[in-house]
């Protein structure tokens, strides 16, 4: 096995390698074989090694569709908390001595309520897993704009991913 190893190891050539056999985030490029008759020199092997092959664009598939769900989860989370940072700036810029202002809110998807909301130094926030905290709101925004900014990185990070994906498995 361990020939068989050091044969892959001088028969293979990673293409498009730059500062390492990864991408910035870790995913490895698919090797490519320049002269397959260099490793494979038996009729056996050709079996073991067309599957092995296989298993890494099984690999590479998964990978694939994993981040296109995390794509798509912040394709949805983006919209929210632009919105909650709006709404957050929106409150930051009313003057103390303004009357309430009536609202509409959204409770869930269908369902929506009717508030009247004064001028206000705080703002609750849901962080997740049924979690609501208060916020001042300096604080929020502050806090709004880092999560934004993360959540654009890596959904860049992700659609850069995609495109590496699909060249390693049709490479």
């Amino acid at each position: 096995m361990t020939e068989k190893k050091a044969r892959l190891a001088n028969a293979l050539h990673l293409s498009r390698v730059k500062d390492g056999s990864t991408n910035p985030r870790g995913i490895p490029y698919a090797p490519f074989v320049d002269k397959v008759e260099e490793y494979v020199t038996a009729r056996h092997e050709v079996e073991g090694t067309l599957k092995s092959f296989q298993e890494m664009i099984s690999k590479y598939q998964f990978m694939e569709v994993n981040t296109q769900r995390r794509v798509a989860g912040l394709q949805d989370k983006i919209p929210d908390i632009q919105r909650t940072l709006d709404m957050v700036r929106f409150l930051k810029a009313r003057k103390p001595d303004a009357g309430p202002m009536e609202t509409t809110f959204e409770l869930n998807d269908t369902l929506y309520a009717k508030a009247h909301v004064p001028p206000t130094e705080e703002v609750y926030l849901w962080l997740g897993a049924n979690v609501m905290l208060s916020y001042p709101i300096t604080e929020a925004e502050g806090l709004l704009e880092t999560k934004l900014s993360a959540a654009r990185q890596n959904l860049e990070n992700c659609e850069e991913d995609l495109d590496f994906l699909r060249e390693q498995i049709t490479s």
